[in-house]
């Protein structure tokens, strides 16, 4: 007679997969990395906002240097939208000996354009233009 054998059970250190240690580790990991990964986003986003809003205010800065046609010294503001802007003409002078002898004499006017928006946010450009001084009224 043979006698049935009985299975033994194994212990189930032999057996593949991961414990709940393993999965919780794991799942944590994996929270921190998404959590990582959306405020980064969200601070992209905000980034790129603020860059877009200087963009527009370097805009009007050079659009309102480009317009002015200086012919005499002064300040003039304005506002448009959330910006604001300031823009300053005053006159450089030139040595004489940068003068022409004969003829008309340029002038050069320094234009400075100071655009503000946002409370604390602010964009300056500066540049120099020259104005031809009509026949007659050279400064002596």
């Amino acid at each position: 007679m043979s006698a049935a054998r009985e299975p033994t059970v194994e212990p189930m250190r032999n057996q593949a997969g991961f414990t709940l240690l393993e999965v919780l580790v794991a799942m944590a990991i994996l929270a921190v990395a998404i959590t990582t990964m959306l405020q980064l986003s969200a601070q992209s986003l905000r980034l790129l906002g603020l860059s877009g809003e200087h963009q527009r205010a370097v805009l009007l800065a050079d659009r309102v240097t480009r317009e002015s046609q200086p012919e005499i010294e002064g300040v003039e503001s304005g506002q448009e939208g959330p910006y604001a802007w300031e823009r300053r003409v005053s006159l450089v002078a030139l040595p004489a000996e940068q003068s022409p002898p004969t003829g008309v004499a340029p002038r050069l006017f320094s234009v400075a354009v100071s655009v503000r928006w946002g409370g604390s946010r602010s964009v300056e450009i500066a540049t120099l233009r020259t104005s031809v001084e009509p026949q007659g009224s050279r400064l002596r």
